[in-house]
């Protein structure tokens, strides 16, 4: 059949095509785009939301888990739309970048093994032995200390490999920040940032590194957030909380830590680092979004806030498959608040929700 009369028995035009081109090429244009960087911590709920809020939303999100220094250096540099980090900036650091900070969810470290014969949930640990370890004070798994918590569990005569995050990592902010609460020695000796002189260990990038790094040497420990030990079936230990009690790293034991934040102070930087309780898991966190007050593109933020609106919104569920713990709505509601307040393009606010 002659190419003309195909078009038409088909009911096409040429007409028809371009114009169905033109409406596909301006549907792409219309939807969203937004770049961020930073946090390995938070990664996997937003990837998560990224994937299911695609459609929802419009938007496509572009979000590359550099480590929290990283996305904190991208986003000062305005190279994208937004950063992410596990560590909170002061006030005086928000202000000199002209930032807004927000929570966008929270999380749980989690200390995890590789020793022969130790199950998942088995081993019990204390911030005091964990901050020796990582001293380089305590060499193997069978030394006295660690089996006086352990009866009955037979611990190996097997060489402590620590592994650490050899990048600027909010994860090590989270982590140093424990340690440094239970253990004075290590406050003074080593004290809390992004990037540590760890005394003892090898030091691998992101999550996912240190993840790897135990799961393939005998002997190792690391820490994580929680959602990588389950999604890599890494073993985890139990802790001793501020209470006394060993508690497991559970759901439940995550949100009896959260309920405590207090979300006050400046940038919403809650600590819930070493939180009271009888089931509380002793290294719970919030992770952080970074968003220039002064966009220069304003779409492109209001489209970071219409994608962590959806997130609030609908991700509830998505974020608790995963560990997360997500934010009660009262946060939720100051966050919009501060949105409209505070970001700002030619003196109007950028965001209409």
């Amino acid at each position: 059949m002659h190419r003309r009369n195909i078009l038409k028995a088909t009911g096409l035009t040429v007409a028809s095509l371009l114009a169905g081109t033109s409406l596909a090429t301006r549907a792409l244009a219309q939807a969203g785009q937004i770049t961020g960087a930073g946090a390995t911590f938070p990664n996997p709920v937003y990837q998560k939301w990224a994937e299911a809020g695609r459609a929802a939303s419009g938007i496509t999100v572009n979000y590359q888990s550099v480590g929290s220094g990283a996305g904190i250096n991208q986003i000062r540099n305005r190279t994208v739309d937004f950063g992410a980090s596990d560590a909170p900036l002061t006030e005086a650091q928000l202000t000199e970048a002209n930032l807004l900070q927000f929570p966008a969810v929270m999380g749980s470290l989690v200390a995890i093994v590789n020793i022969p014969g130790i199950e998942n949930e088995q081993l019990k640990l204390t911030g005091e032995l964990l901050a020796d370890i990582y001293l380089g004070k305590i060499a193997k798994w069978n030394d006295a200390r660690i089996v006086e918590q352990n009866q009955g569990l037979a611990l190996p005569n097997l060489a402590i490999a620590p592994a650490y995050r050899a990048d600027g990592s909010g994860t090590t902010f989270v982590w140093v920040s424990y340690l440094a609460a239970v253990s004075p020695e290590w406050k003074q000796k080593v004290g809390v940032g992004t990037s540590v002189r760890f005394p003892a260990g090898t030091g691998a990038r992101g999550n996912e590194g240190v993840a790897g790094t135990v799961k393939n040497i005998r002997g190792a420990i690391g820490y994580v957030e929680n959602a990588y030990a389950i999604s890599n079936k890494l073993v985890t230990t139990q802790l001793r909380n501020k209470a006394g009690q060993f508690v497991k790293p559970t759901h439940d034991s995550f949100i009896a830590a959260a309920t405590n934040a207090d979300w006050t102070a400046p940038g919403m930087a809650a600590s819930l680092i070493d939180q009271n309780g009888a089931t509380s898991w002793p290294i719970v966190s919030p992770s952080f979004i970074l968003l220039p007050k002064n966009p220069t593109d304003a779409e492109r933020s209001r489209n970071v806030m219409k994608f962590f609106d959806w997130a609030f919104r609908n991700g509830e569920k998505l974020a608790q498959e995963l560990e997360y713990i997500p934010l009660p709505a009262t946060v939720q509601d100051a966050i919009r608040a501060a949105w409209k307040a505070e970001v700002k393009a030619n003196g109007q606010p950028v965001w209409n929700g």
